[in-house]
C-alpha cells in the first residue's frame, strides 16, 4: 500500500504588535505557474477524468465492463484482492472516479472509490494490476473567530457564518464554569481554533479549539488545549494559572458526615418483609441544621417538597449529570438559580420517609440514577508541575493571540 500522505499544518505566526499583518499578495509581474491539476496521486490532465456516484443496482463490474475493462481482470479484483477492496461493499451514494484513456477507446485504466471524504481505494488496470487503499492530502489552518452573545451562543455562531460543532465544543470546555442556558446578552468570546481542508481547497469543518476566552457576566474565563503524551491523564484544556477547567463534584454534600447507607439496588429492609427495596443513592447522616453543600456548580431544576423525598433540590450541572438533595428540613435555593460548587442548598432534616436525620444524594448520569462512587466523573486536579514549562510556553503566544483579536 503507498505511504499514506502526511496531514500538514499551516500555522499563523505572531509577531509584537497585533496589528502587523505580512501581506502574502502577488506582486506585480510576478510570475505565477501554472496549476497541475492532480488528485489521488495521478496527473489527471493525461486521463478523460468520469466523475459519477453508485447508484442503486449498480455493481463493480457493470460499470468497469461498460468501460472497456475485461470480465477477467473485473474477476481477479473481485476474487483475490477482496482484502484491500471488496468490490461486494460498495455503497449507494458514495463517489467514484474513472481515469479514462485519452485514445478512441477511452477504456478505463484506474477506478477509484472514495469510502468517505478523505479515504479512498484505488484499482490500477495499467500493465500489472495494483490496487491499495490512500488518503487524501490534509491540512489543517490555524483561524480565529469572535462574536458577542445577542441571544444564544448557536444563534451568534450562525451570524458569524461559524461551524454549529463550535457551539458544541465551546459547551464542552466550559461545561463546569459557565451556565449556556443563562447566557446575557453582552456576553462575548475569542476562539483560535484548526479547520481541517481535504485536497488543501476543500473545507472539511472545525477541528479542534487550541484556546478560547468567554467573557460571561464580565467575568474573563481563559482555556488553553493541553496534549500530552504522557502516561499521567493531563491532557484537556486549563486557564491561565494551569488549573483544570474541569469542576470535581464533592465527594459528599455534607461536611464531617459519615455514610450511613450505600446506593444498592438489591436492599432489602426487614421492617417491609424482606421485599426488594431498591436505594438508589448515598445517605450521609449528620446533626439537622448541618449545612448541605452543591458538589459541583451548576443549576437548580427541582426545589420542592413532594411525598417521600421530603424538601428536596435538583441541579443539572452540563448535559450528562444531575444531582439531588433529599429530606432537608429547608431549602436555601429556587428553581433557575445558579449555584457554584460548596454552595449552601439547604440543610439536614427528617421530611419525608427517613428514620433519622440524613441527607439522601442522589447521582443521575444521562437520565439514570447511578452509585456515583463508581463513576469515572472528571477530576479538577491541576497541571502537574512537571507540565508547566511546556504548558506556558505555548500558553503565552496564544494569550497574546487571543488578546489582540476584536469583537
Amino acid at each position: 500500500m503507498k505511504k499514506l500522505i502526511l496531514a500538514t499544518l499551516t500555522l499563523i505566526l505572531l509577531t509584537a504588535s497585533c496589528n502587523n499583518k505580512e501581506d502574502n499578495s502577488i506582486k506585480e509581474n510576478e510570475v505565477v505557474e501554472e496549476i497541475v491539476i492532480q488528485q489521488y496521486g495521478y496527473n489527471l490532465n493525461d486521463f478523460n477524468v468520469v466523475r459519477d456516484t453508485i447508484r442503486s443496482g449498480d455493481t463493480f463490474g457493470d460499470i468497469l465492463f461498460a468501460n472497456g475493462v475485461s470480465q477477467d481482470k473485473i474477476m481477479e479484483v473481485a476474487t483475490k484482492f477482496r482484502d484491500s477492496f471488496d468490490v461486494r461493499k460498495i455503497v449507494i451514494g458514495k463517489p467514484y472516479v474513472l481515469l479514462n484513456s485519452k485514445d478512441s477507446l477511452n477504456k478505463t485504466q484506474v477506478f477509484i472509490y472514495e469510502t468517505n471524504r478523505i479515504d479512498y481505494a484505488v484499482v490500477d488496470f495499467r500493465d500489472t494490476l495494483t490496487i491499495f487503499n490512500n488518503q487524501k492530502p490534509v491540512r489543517y489552518e490555524i483561524r480565529e473567530a469572535a462574536g458577542v452573545i445577542s441571544s444564544s451562543l448557536s444563534a451568534t455562531m450562525e451570524e458569524q457564518n461559524l461551524s454549529p460543532y463550535m457551539t458544541d465544543q465551546l459547551a464542552n470546555i466550559y461545561a463546569w464554569t459557565i451556565n449556556f442556558f443563562k447566557l446575557q446578552p453582552g456576553d462575548r468570546f475569542k476562539v483560535i481554533y484548526t479547520e481541517k481542508f481535504i485536497d488543501d481547497t476543500i473545507p472539511a469543518g472545525l477541528q479542534e479549539i487550541k484556546a478560547a476566552y468567554f467573557e460571561h457576566h464580565g467575568k474573563p474565563l481563559y482555556a488553553f488545549k493541553f496534549n500530552s503524551d504522557s502516561i499521567e491523564n493531563v491532557s484537556g484544556y486549563y486557564d491561565e494559572l494551569a488549573n483544570n477547567l474541569k469542576r470535581a463534584f464533592l465527594k459528599a454534600p455534607v461536611k464531617f458526615s459519615r455514610i450511613s447507607s450505600r446506593y444498592n439496588l438489591n436492599r432489602r429492609i426487614k421492617y417491609y418483609g424482606f421485599k426488594l427495596r431498591p436505594h438508589r443513592g448515598t445517605d450521609f447522616a449528620a446533626p439537622i441544621g448541618t449545612p448541605i453543600l452543591a458538589t459541583a456548580d451548576g443549576v437548580v431544576t427541582k426545589s420542592e417538597r413532594r411525598g417521600g423525598n421530603g424538601n428536596y433540590v435538583k441541579i443539572r450541572h452540563n448535559g450528562t449529570y444531575e444531582t439531588q438533595y433529599l429530606h432537608m428540613k429547608a431549602r436555601n435555593v429556587k428553581v433557575g438559580d445558579y449555584v457554584n460548587q460548596g454552595d449552601v442548598i439547604g440543610w439536614i432534616g427528617m421530611t419525608g420517609n427517613t428514620g433519622g436525620p440524613h441527607v439522601c444524594y442522589r447521582f443521575w448520569k444521562n437520565g439514570k440514577e447511578v452509585d456515583p462512587f463508581k463513576e469515572d466523573v472528571p477530576f479538577s486536579k491541576p497541571l502537574p508541575k512537571e507540565f508547566h514549562k511546556q504548558y506556558f510556553e505555548n500558553l503565552l503566544p496564544l494569550k497574546e493571540e487571543l488578546d489582540c483579536i476584536s469583537f
